[in-house]
């Protein structure tokens, strides 16, 4: 994001907007605080959060409503009434199915086989660039 992306955003945005914007990159920080920790699941809960609060920025950007409260990223998607590109798209889906097993995992040793470092890493990295388009829809 350049400069004048950055002047446009806190200049013209709704406040609540900004509110949502500043909690989801603070959740990616944390995402990254706890992968760099080894806490893998945790940094997938959080990557999911920090998804899920840009979207409700964006939501509240568009219909100057209070959003959904759902974790749903699918539905926060369809509710917007935008289509991320295919890769992102795909990324979501997988993301939204993590959602609940990485909150209460049935059996945490399995889910740390799963989502491990690299496994992680890449999600992260895809998390930031659907935080990224995201924020392009504003």
């Amino acid at each position: 994001m350049d400069l004048s992306q950055v002047v446009w955003y806190y200049h013209y945005m709704k406040q609540r907007t900004k509110e949502w914007l500043i909690q989801s990159e603070y959740d990616m920080d944390t995402a990254e605080f706890m992968h760099a920790g080894g806490r893998h699941i945790y940094a997938v809960f959080m990557c999911h959060l920090s998804i899920e609060k840009a979207l409700k920025g964006l939501y509240y950007e568009k219909y100057s409503l209070i959003p959904p409260k759902s974790h749903n990223l699918i539905y926060l998607f369809n509710k917007i009434g935008i289509k991320p590109p295919e890769g992102q798209g795909k990324f979501i889906v997988k993301l939204n199915e993590a959602s609940i097993p990485t909150r209460y995992p049935e059996n945490l040793q399995k889910l740390q086989k799963i989502y491990n470092e690299a496994v992680v890493k890449e999600i992260l990295t895809n998390g930031k660039e659907t935080i990224t388009w995201i924020k392009g829809q504003l």
